[in-house]
């Protein structure tokens, strides 16, 4: 199984989400699934995880590398299995560029109908650690169920 997250620049919330994704998966032993974030937009390619990210990151024990933002391709959206967006403009790209097959916006798996907060606009970083980690846990836990 491949997901793979995006948000408009690919440097707070889709970055943060794979990380915590990967740490939720291997915490429960699920194996078999990649995980991945992209871009929708150029705003920030080639940029690294934005630095208070990366704090909330390291607060909440969560394991991270450096990496550059990047663009999502077609192609990759066509191998995915998931592509989890992060809010409704998200949405509204992604469904845009590629087709929304495979477009779920993340708190909607958690079974809630909001946007993870954008840490751009509110910095605060804390408000969208909490709303990727309970997307995310709901997602492993939708993900290690699969046959």
């Amino acid at each position: 199984m491949e997901i793979i997250f995006v948000c408009h620049g690919n440097i707070c919330r889709s970055p943060m989400a794979e990380f915590v994704m990967k740490k939720i998966l291997a915490d429960r032993g699920v194996k078999g699934v990649t995980v991945l974030s992209r871009a929708l937009h150029t705003d920030a390619l080639g940029c690294n995880v934005y630095y208070p990210a990366r704090k909330v990151l390291e607060a909440h024990g969560v394991p991270y590398e450096r990496r550059s933002a990047r663009l999502m391709t077609q192609r990759e959206y066509d191998e995915a299995d998931l592509v989890v967006v992060m809010d409704e403009e998200n949405y509204a790209d992604a469904v845009r560029a590629f087709g929304g097959k495979k477009v779920k916006k993340l708190l909607s798996i958690a079974g809630e109908s909001g946007d993870v907060a954008d840490p751009w606009y509110t910095g605060d970083f804390e408000r969208t650690y909490a709303d990727v980690y309970r997307g995310c846990s709901a997602l492993a836990g939708a993900t290690a169920r699969r046959p």
